[in-house]
């Protein structure tokens, strides 16, 4: 009798999690419309890039995307899955203890790509793409770390787990962890928004295992968080494969990346997150790895064009298949991150 009310339990329990996850994607739906309306008439389009991370004039990146830069395309489309993300959580999440912290990290974080997006649509006329790259880094940071202050000092978290190791104790030093956890994470996930459908289906993949880890984990709220997510994904992916009718923009980037950092520090499997966001780790160490390069080999390129799924465009891969590539190498990483997750449980 105990074990069919368990499995009861946890048959409701799975059923409210992915309603929340149809939840998400339904009401994305429902705002893409909305969204696309204000967009189009608001020419909210996306500027292309004129400059390379490296400072030079981006003439690789202009030509693989002549065809983009002759259309308006909008952006700050990312809009339509936080929307749905915060309405879902905060008005069927039952669990909202668990999930404050993740919905706080990701509304703070996309407040901060939304001006940026803002200032990029509006400010062509003054000649200003956007906020610097350091201020962004700034605010960010400023979010990771009123984040970092409150994992430890109100969720009393001041130990790291480390798969087949065991707990590894780290007292205040958690607030500097997480905070570089989820800048990094934030920027990665923002580097590799550049190619169409590219970071939605690779955080689909993401947040999916999340929900799943934070499941076995018992932490149904934080699972349902990242259900939420995928389905305010699904929806948007839809739309952005290609050819892309609209951009996330800074305000999804940063709020994605924002999220899944803080995801894997609630789970405390933030070891593992690597191997569940290579493509991410990829995407991010290819930029450092140009921009060093340049520095300090005068000049010299290791790829041709940087992050890494432009350098693939650039030798001859269409623009579908890199994604869908990535795509693929992001689920089975995903999965490896899973099995190593799930070993690493059994053996503690």
């Amino acid at each position: 009798m105990d074990n069919l009310i368990n499995i009861t339990v946890e048959t409701s329990t799975v059923v409210r999690i992915l309603s929340l996850g149809f939840l998400g994607f339904a009401l994305s739906m429902a705002i893409t419309p909305i969204y696309s309306g204000m967009a189009y008439r608001g020419k909210w389009w996306k500027k292309p890039r004129q400059n390379a991370t490296t400072g030079e004039k981006a003439t690789v990146f202009s030509a693989l995307h002549a065809e983009k830069h002759a259309r308006n395309i909008p952006t700050m489309a990312g809009l339509i899955f936080v929307l749905s993300t915060l309405v879902v959580t905060m008005l069927f999440n039952l669990e909202r203890t668990e999930t404050w912290l993740p919905l706080a990290a990701l509304i703070g974080a996309a407040c901060v790509g939304g001006i940026d997006d803002i200032i990029n649509i509006r400010g062509s006329g003054l000649g200003v793409a956007g906020l610097s790259g350091k201020l962004k880094m700034s605010l960010i940071s400023s979010v990771a770390l009123v984040g970092g202050w409150f994992f430890y000092a109100k969720l009393d978290v001041q130990s790291l787990s480390i798969p087949f190791m065991g707990n590894v104790h780290i007292g205040w030093l958690i607030i500097p962890l997480f905070v570089l956890v989820v800048v990094s994470t934030a920027n990665a996930v923002n580097i590799t928004d550049g190619l169409d459908g590219l970071a939605g289906g690779l955080c689909v993949s993401a947040f999916a295992v999340y929900a799943l880890i934070a499941f076995i984990q018992q932490r149904y709220g934080v699972s349902a968080f990242c259900m939420t997510i995928v389905g305010g994904l699904l929806s948007y992916t839809w739309f952005n494969i290609f050819p892309a009718r609209f951009f996330m923009g800074d305000i999804g980037s940063f709020g994605l990346g924002t999220a899944l950092g803080v995801v894997a520090m609630i789970t405390d499997t933030v070891v593992l997150l690597p191997v569940i966001g290579i493509i991410f780790v990829l995407e991010a160490g290819s930029s450092v790895l140009q921009i060093t390069s340049k520095k300090l080999r005068g000049g010299k390129k290791i790829f041709k064009i940087a992050p890494i799924h432009h350098h693939f465009e650039a030798i001859g891969w269409p623009e579908a298949k890199v994604t869908m590539r990535f795509w693929i190498l992001g689920q089975v990483a995903s999965v490896i991150g899973l099995l190593l997750f799930l070993l690493g449980t059994g053996n503690r």
